[in-house]
């Protein structure tokens, strides 16, 4: 019914059913995996009205014992889910449907997928650092771009007293840049595709 995908590593499809409703994949290696990707297998979709809640579980650093985290949710109309794992911080986990899990490894995580209501899904809060961010790679690559050029021109600034007359220079008021600046953020965040225009 789902399966588990990290990069660099074969598709993993062999969940453990641990009741009628969870599924687990185990993770060895975690602390080497940044991102994992979670989906259906699309053979059985779920019950109508149904998703699966997706969890992320860190053996506890003293106990060893799983802790588990809500990355997010995965249902029949969103059937596959990337979740950034490498933000989590080990041993802070939260209310989780699993129970009671055996102690696996220190150095094996796991991966859940609770089945659960759609009306449940969407009350649960999954934890902030899993969301993978949704700007694309041009955009953060400008963005960086253009704070690197607002503070190393901001680095040459020079208040109107330490200025000395200078033919060869055109000087430009740092505050003009930083109107530009501020007015591409903004024209960003309204449309994020403008600049493709």
């Amino acid at each position: 019914m789902f399966g588990c995908l990290v990069a660099g590593r074969l598709v993993q499809t062999d969940a453990v059913q641990v009741a009628s409703d969870k599924f687990v994949f185990n993770l060895p290696d975690y602390e080497n995996v940044n991102h994992v990707v979670v989906f259906m297998l699309g053979t059985v979709p779920f019950p109508a009205g149904m998703g699966g809640a997706v969890y992320f579980s860190f053996p506890d650093p003293v106990s060893g014992a799983p802790v588990w985290q809500l990355l997010g949710f995965i249902t029949n109309e969103k059937p596959s889910a990337i979740f950034k794992i490498s933000g989590l911080k080990a041993g802070e986990g939260g209310a989780h449907p699993f129970g009671v899990m055996a102690y696996v490894s220190p150095s094996v995580a796991q991966v859940g997928v609770s089945v659960e209501t759609l009306d449940q899904l969407a009350q649960q809060i999954p934890v902030s650092s899993a969301a993978v961010s949704t700007v694309d790679t041009f955009m953060q690559f400008t963005q960086k771009t253009l704070d690197s050029l607002y503070n190393f021109a901001s680095s040459f600034a020079l208040s109107q007293a330490q200025m000395t007359p200078n033919p060869s220079e055109t000087f430009i008021p740092s505050s003009c840049i930083l109107k530009w600046y501020e007015n591409f953020q903004r024209r960003m965040a309204q449309n994020p595709n403008f600049w493709k225009n």
